[in-house]
């Protein structure tokens, strides 16, 4: 299974909510947040929530165990489990932070099962504040693209990692995603890949109105239980393909179809 390369979005996709509100909500800054929120660009706004905490008292250790209590499906776990021992190289591409995925994935046991974490800076200064960067310096030197947010284009870190497997003809990649950001690395997947968007969320609409313009397979989902049969079926699908030109008729009846928004996609991409 080793040349399976799986990358995952976090919010929405790995735990159940936005990390960033969560911790807002949950330490009862949701109204000033509200309020800045028309005033500076989101990952802006979170470095000056994380100074408002502090202001007010709020430890590290306060934060983290916020973050150390975020919701997640009982199935999700399990499902990267199953992905990492079957030996998938599974990477995370968020625009959450550093500080709050790492200390997530710390608290649940299963930081260890990626290799790679694409989001924006995230860590504890000298003075014990937490600070959250942007991942491209958009003052300095904007990333020019048009779908994605100005501090992060997924589409260019989906480029490097393929460009990282470009001496590797067999390598395949699944992406999971759920956001708005999560379409521009979409359009990057190439046809022996499989895009899996999470249904009736912002990635999904974008790829309902025409689907056509991924060449990536698309294999939609709704929640964890849901992810994890879709993504081992597609291991496993691409194990099978790996081993063998042709897959009997009884391995038909194991493919998970794409909702009925998407009834070309599979009809072109079989």
């Amino acid at each position: 299974m080793s040349g399976i390369v799986v990358v995952f979005d976090f919010d929405k996709t790995i735990v159940e909510c936005d990390s960033d509100n969560w911790v807002i909500d949950e330490l009862g800054f949701t109204d000033l947040f509200n309020q800045l929120l028309p005033t500076m660009p989101w990952n802006s706004l979170m470095d000056r929530m994380m100074m408002e905490l502090h202001s007010h008292g709020i430890t590290i250790e306060e934060i983290e165990k916020v973050l150390h209590r975020i919701p997640i499906h009982p199935r999700i776990i399990p499902a990267l489990k199953s992905a990492h021992a079957l030996g998938c190289d599974m990477r995370i591409v968020s625009d959450a932070n550093m500080f709050f995925i790492e200390t997530i994935l710390k608290h649940l046991g299963i930081k260890e099962y990626f290799s790679e974490i694409n989001t924006n800076p995230g860590y504890v200064n000298e003075e014990g504040r937490l600070r959250i960067l942007p991942y491209h310096d958009f003052n300095k030197s904007p990333h020019g693209c048009t779908l994605c947010p100005p501090n992060m284009c997924k589409g260019l870190i989906m480029d490097r990692i393929q460009d990282s497997m470009s001496n590797e003809d067999e390598k395949r990649l699944i992406y999971l995603g759920d956001g708005a950001g999560d379409y521009c690395p979409s359009l990057r997947l190439k046809e022996r890949d499989f895009m899996m968007p999470r249904k009736n969320f912002p990635v999904w609409d974008l790829i309902c109105k025409n689907p056509l313009l991924l060449k990536a397979e698309i294999h939609g989902w709704s929640d964890g239980e849901e992810q994890e049969q879709v993504l081992l079926h597609l291991i496993n699908k691409i194990e099978m393909d790996k081993n063998s030109q042709f897959i009997s008729s009884d391995c038909k009846l194991q493919i998970l179809s794409v909702s009925d928004a998407l009834p070309k996609v599979l009809s072109v991409r079989p």
